[in-house]
This record gives C-alpha cells, structure tokens and sequence, in this order.
C-alpha cells in the first residue's frame, strides 16, 4: 500500500509540472472556490477590463463627440474617426499648447503635501488617544465625524465657509486681517484644497494609525522605559518600527486617493479653475467641459495617470521590500 500510496503521489507530481497542467489540478481540488470566483470575475471584466480596454484603444484614435458613432432616432451614424497611433500621447507630453506638465506638477506637489500632512497629523491625534484620557469616547467620535460626513456634504460645507463673506475670512477680518479669495485666487485655492482634503482624510489615517499603536505590544514600551529611553526615543525607535506594517499601508493608498481626488477639486472649484486642477479633473473638462469633447486626448491623459501609478507602486513596494531585507539583516 506504500508503493501505490507512493506511485500515486508521483503521478499527481507529473501531472501538474506545466502551469496549464497546474491550473487543471487547482479546478480539480478546488472547483467549488473557482465556481464562486466566476461571478466576481465576470463583473470585474464587465466594469474595469472593458472600458480600461476600451479607453486604451481610444487613446490611438482621434475620437471627439462630432466623429463617434451614435443613434438619432431611427438614424444611425457610423464612426468616422481614424487611427492616429502615438500622436495623442506625443501632443500631450510635448504639444505647443501643453497642459499636461503643468497639471501634473500640481498634482504631485498637491499629493505629497496632502499624504505628509494627513499622516502627519492622524499619527498624532492616534498617539494622543492611544494614552488613558478621560472622554476618550467621545473624542474619537468627533474626530472620525467628517469621515462619517458625507464628501460632497463636506465639500458644499466648506465653500460656504471659505466664500468671501464666509467664516473664516471674519475670523481673519476680526484679527484685523483681510482674507483672501479662497475660491478665486489662484495660491488660495491651493491652500484652501489642500484644507479640505487633509479635513477628509484624517480621520482614516488616525483610525488606521490607532489600530496599528494598539497592536504593539506593551512590553516593548516596558523594556525601552527600563533601559532609560526618553519617551522621543520610545516613539522613533518602538512605535514607528512597530507601525511599519500599517503605515506602508495607509501612505501607499493614501498616494493613490489623494492622486485621483476628484471629488475636492471639482465640488470646491468647478471645472474653471484651470490653476488648481489636477490630471483626472484634467481629463474630465477634455471630456465633459468644451466642445467638441475630446474623447482621445482624456483617455490619453487617464491612461498616463494609470502608467504613473503603476510606476510608483512598483517602485515603492521595491523600496519597502528593500528596507525589510535590511532591517532583517
């Protein structure tokens, strides 16, 4: 019994050496899992693969809303646009009226600052309330509020209290100060969005950071206090190393949010502030804000917009795995 026991074990070892081959013996042993994956498949096909192809195929097109195909009534028009190979792509990155450089130094200065400040500041409200306070309840309850808020809620709340005649500038005028045009002027804006989406994304970062504070052991702090460490000390050598798991976390998504925030810009502004527009507001005006609109060129600049991201996730997992090693070593 040993022998076939043993005969069979080699067979099902050459018969799973080629990844086709593999693949039938992962149905075979777990047909159930792969059944249940279907579904989800097939709606992760229909909703990103689907138009991610589609856009990729517009990007080498020179598709506006006057040469795509469409149903007017009982009439129906063909498509009469053409392929264009590179030449969306070249225009955009080097085109005598280029946009795209200028929205996507923005974007990074606009994403950094956002992701440094938010960390920033949800590591230390986390840390605060990670200690023994009295009210502790309901401190976080206010501070997770404008994540529980709805954005656009948020947002319309925050035009209302950065208008000319709004809360701010009358607190600034009862200092004897003249407050800016928040939603006008260009620097202004920047600060103003900046504000508003540190205001929503900290209250995920604090939660986040939180969770993270409270699964470091208390014992680490223990022995760190009795080896004479100062409480700065316990904090950059126990609590940052033990938050490395969550904070990779929490700063990759946060680049990817704050990268693709829409929402901020376009509630807070419209679609006619060109100075403070980032690349996917960007891509909305050249599909939705002129005429004719400009199909090609906002698949293109989405298209970027996906290219950089995937770029810096590489590269940013690389550097975290990097670190690891050497922290291991």
């Amino acid at each position: 019994m040993t022998i076939a026991a043993e005969g069979k074990h080699a067979r099902r070892q050459g018969r799973g050496s080629g990844p086709l081959k593999r693949l039938r013996n992962s149905y075979d042993q777990y047909w159930y899992a792969w059944a249940m994956c279907v579904p989800v498949v097939l709606v992760l096909g229909a909703v990103v693969a689907y138009p991610l192809i589609q856009g990729i195929y517009l990007t080498f097109t020179d598709a506006t809303s006057q040469n795509v195909g469409r149903t007017i009534g009982v009439n129906k028009i063909p498509d009469t646009f053409s392929w264009v190979g590179l030449k969306n792509y070249t225009e955009i990155l080097t085109g005598s009226s280029n946009q795209f450089w200028p929205h996507f130094t923005w974007t990074v200065i606009w994403t950094i600052a956002c992701v440094a400040l938010t960390y920033a500041i949800g590591l230390g409200l986390a840390v605060v309330l990670n200690r023994d306070l009295r009210g502790r309840g309901p401190y976080r309850m206010m501070l997770i509020l404008p994540w529980a808020v709805p954005t656009f809620v948020t947002i319309f709340a925050w035009r209302l209290i950065l208008a000319d005649d709004g809360v701010v500038n009358q607190l600034l005028g009862a200092l004897g100060m003249s407050g800016p045009s928040w939603l006008s002027d260009p620097m202004a804006q920047k600060v103003a969005a900046i504000g508003v989406n540190i205001w929503c994304g900290v209250p995920f970062m604090m939660v986040s950071m939180l969770g993270g504070l409270q699964s470091i052991p208390k014992e680490l702090y223990e022995a760190a206090s009795m080896d004479g460490a100062s409480p700065w000390q316990r904090f950059i050598h126990v609590t940052l190393p033990g938050l490395r798991p969550v904070s990779s976390t929490v700063i990759l998504l946060g680049v990817i949010w704050t990268f693709n925030q829409f929402n901020v810009i376009f509630l807070l502004f419209g679609g006619n502030s060109d100075s403070v527009q980032i690349l996917v507001t960007y891509a909305y005006r050249l599909f939705f804000g002129q005429q004719p609109q400009d199909y090609a060129r906002s698949a293109t600049v989405g298209i970027l917009c996906l290219s950089l991201l995937v770029v810096f996730t590489s590269v940013y997992r690389r550097w975290l795995k990097r670190n690891d090693q050497g922290v291991l070593a």
